[in-house]
């Protein structure tokens, strides 16, 4: 978003009237699209976790393959909220 406004500002030096009001109006549809991002990433659950416990996911993380079945799943389990499968695709709904 911040890119994309900063282009439409670039791109305005000696600029018609009519091109700086085309401008303005998707600046301020991109403006309205941030401050929504800006309100949903606000509202989101703090999942807080203790240094105890990342430390431990740490480790589990750093030998993935080393650790068995159980441990594989407690990390899944700290990461993924919900996993949907069809015969046709599968969407997986993340914590973090």
């Amino acid at each position: 978003m911040e890119d994309e406004i900063e282009k439409l500002l670039n791109t305005l030096t000696g600029a018609s009237a009519v091109l700086i009001s085309y401008a303005n109006t998707k600046i301020e549809a991109l403006d309205a699209q941030r401050q929504t991002l800006s309100k949903e990433i606000a509202a989101l659950p703090a999942e807080s976790m203790s240094p105890d416990q990342i430390e431990r996911l740490s480790v589990h993380l750093n030998r993935w393959e080393e650790i068995d079945f159980d441990d594989r799943r407690q990390v899944a389990n700290s990461f993924i909220s919900q996993i949907r499968a069809t015969g046709e695709c599968v969407a997986i709904e993340w914590k973090i």
